[in-house]
């Protein structure tokens, strides 16, 4: 039995994440002023948009390099939302002008690490098996 989701789970989440956040960001940056809630709208839909971009390559990346056991849906779905997060992070980050090589390499390597525990704890999690079904008792044999 293989539990492995299906890209077709994905689809709705990543056209919405897509569009909302791409087009929020288009919408953003053609008609608003920079003001502070535009600015804290741009993080949000910054991350929507990378999110939805990362989706599917998380998808293909867990297809490609099965993980035994498979990684379930909320897994794929929790580590594209770590790329939408990165990029926010460092966007944010930018406007403090605090962003070197140091950083980004920091982050990220902080943010794998943290995956890294979360799956292992996923992995090792103890799941009792079930029990066998009983047969069907059919009263006419």
């Amino acid at each position: 039995m293989d539990s492995r989701p299906t890209f077709r789970q994905f689809l709705p989440a990543t056209l919405f994440l897509l569009f909302l956040g791409w087009g929020g960001l288009a919408f953003l940056f053609i008609y608003t002023l920079p003001t502070v809630w535009m600015r804290w709208s741009f993080f949000v839909l910054w991350m929507m948009a990378l999110t939805g971009l990362a989706l599917p390559v998380v998808y293909f990346l867990h297809l490609r390099f099965p993980s035994r056991p498979p990684a379930e849906a909320n897994v794929i779905v929790r580590q594209a939302m770590w790329v939408g997060v990165y990029g926010a992070t460092l966007a944010w980050l930018q406007l403090g002008r605090v962003v070197n090589l140091w950083v980004i390499a920091g982050l990220a390597a902080g943010l794998f690490v943290v995956e890294s525990v979360v799956r292992m704890r996923e992995r090792t999690r103890i799941r009792p098996p079930l029990p066998p079904e009983p047969a069907p008792h059919d009263p006419e044999h």
